[in-house]
């Protein structure tokens, strides 16, 4: 146990402060104070000491300097041990047993819509510096950094006759790193509240664990608010491999929020499925005429009201989990019937700006992948121009692949993705991959366009295109052989159009 014989107070907030005071008071504690704080003691009868007479220095610049002196701070972090003592005692340094400051209220300022001038004037300064002072030196001193720690203190004071043991003090200390931490975090959110990666900074303080990881063997935990993005309406919990393929399908979907009914089916974060009509009933049927095989067990999003044809249609497949804007009371009365099956109604389209993912022993980050091309990033490099109708269904198809596994191709016609390949070692690959999806289902290619999300080395991908009746091709371009895949088209009647960009996702 450590008596406590001398405290400095200096507080911002008064509230349930009194107590303290007058066990302090009881117990013949010196108390050294300033400003308001030293008035309250005061007005409670308790004695004084002004950190002025201590340090000789009056509060300066408008109350900016008040503790920031080696008297305040010798007296706090000294080890209570000879060498320190002998110094202490030869500089007429009192030693400072407790330390209950609390800081100005930054984030409430920041909150209220108060100016520049008066945040900057609430970033506490002397404050954070007695508090991680004291915290240091927990093995001498107590630290209270906040009301909400008063409680506690009285506890500890009263139990122990005013003293405190070791443990006791780093508790305190640990709560006060704490507060501090928190501190500067909202500071720095305030300064960096233009920064891209402020919805990460604040969604790793938020932890759900998770049944399990990508197997049963591995641990797993989500880190992010989900309320903040979806309204869970009824299943079982989301599990690792849930998370990862609803991120890829929020993230896909939000390519496609401005285009009528559209429904897309998603498997191992890739789409085996999609396509825009005129209605979401429509839509299902042809995004699930894709590939009827792997849908089973997807995840399934649209972008408008799930309706009652829809989510009968729905509703005799096996899937995991479905996402959308809403959903008809009828719709969700009929969806409900299958009780494990996840329905999340989306409050929020993705906006993460940065992405991040751990390797060896650190994390990357990169700015996400937001361009979505339009018919003015177009470069017509062939004889033979594409139809308007073409036009549109290779930016469809583009939006398509930006969103598959390197190598990838995606094979569209009429907005309704009809062959993808991904994944794949080779673009070649792929792009078989593709046609082999499309004829085992039934879907006819003549016609079709092909988006490949990276160049093509070679003319061989425009070559087995020509022979599986592909009409036209868009690919960003930039292989020193691009001529050479140009000039097959321009021999054998295909349309081609370069984007510069491209979406290589590993």
């Amino acid at each position: 146990m450590k008596k406590i014989k001398s405290a400095l107070i200096s507080v911002y907030y008064k509230d349930h402060l009194a107590p303290i005071i007058e066990i302090l008071k009881n117990q013949g504690v010196t108390m050294y104070s300033t400003g308001g704080t030293q008035s309250f003691i005061e007005s409670l009868g308790g004695t004084v000491v002004p950190v002025e007479d201590l340090t000789g220095y009056p509060s300066i610049l408008d109350g900016r300097v008040k503790t920031l002196h080696p008297k305040i701070f010798g007296g706090i972090l000294a080890i209570r041990a000879e060498d320190h003592l002998s110094q202490l005692e030869k500089y007429e340094i009192p030693e400072i047993d407790l330390v209950i400051v609390d800081l100005y209220p930054f984030e409430a300022t920041v909150k209220s819509g108060a100016s520049q001038e008066d945040i900057i004037e609430k970033i506490d300064i002397g404050g954070i510096s007695l508090i991680r002072a004291a915290a240091k030196n927990y093995n001498d001193v107590v630290i209270v950094a906040s009301k909400a720690e008063y409680p506690l203190l009285q506890s500890v004071l009263e139990q122990n006759n005013c003293s405190s043991t070791v443990a006791e003090r780093k508790e305190f200390a640990r709560r006060a790193f704490k507060v501090s931490s928190n501190y500067d975090t909202a500071i720095f959110d305030y300064f960096n509240q233009d920064s891209d990666d402020l919805a990460f900074k604040k969604s790793i303080h938020q932890q759900t664990p998770l049944r399990y990881g990508e197997n049963p063997h591995q641990k797993a935990v989500f880190y992010g608010d989900l309320e903040e993005m979806f309204e869970k309406i009824a299943g079982k919990e989301l599990s690792y491999n849930n998370l990862l393929d609803v991120d890829a399908a929020v993230s896909l979907m939000h390519d496609f929020q401005n285009e009528s009914p559209t429904v897309a089916i998603l498997k191992h974060n890739n789409s085996c499925g999609l396509a825009t009509r005129n209605t979401l009933k429509a839509a299902w049927d042809d995004a699930l005429a894709c590939d009827p095989t792997s849908a089973f067990g997807g995840v399934l999003i649209t972008n408008t009201k799930v309706d009652l044809a829809t989510a009968e249609a729905i509703n005799t497949l096996f899937y995991e989990v479905l996402i959308a804007p809403d959903y008809d009371q009828a719709a969700l009365d009929l969806l409900l019937t299958k009780k494990q099956r996840i329905l999340l109604k989306q409050k929020l389209h993705s906006s993460n700006k940065k992405g991040f993912k751990s390797l060896l022993n650190g994390v990357i980050e990169q700015e996400s992948d937001q361009k979505v091309v339009g018919k003015d990033d177009l470069k017509f490099v062939t004889t033979l121009e594409p139809t308007s109708e073409e036009i549109e269904d290779l930016l469809f198809a583009n939006k398509c692949v930006k969103h598959l596994k390197s190598n990838g191709i995606a094979l569209v016609k009429n907005k309704q993705l009809v062959g993808m390949g991904c994944g794949q070692t080779s673009r070649v690959d792929a792009l078989k991959h593709a046609i082999h999806k499309a004829q085992a289902f039934g879907l006819d290619l003549k016609g079709a366009v092909m988006a490949s999300e990276a160049f093509f080395p070679f003319p061989d991908c425009v070559e087995i295109a020509k022979e599986a009746g592909i009409a036209a091709v868009i690919q960003p371009g930039g292989s020193i052989k691009d001529q050479d895949s140009i000039d097959y088209c321009n021999q054998n009647g295909l349309s081609m159009v370069l984007t510069g960009i491209r979406h290589f996702k590993h």
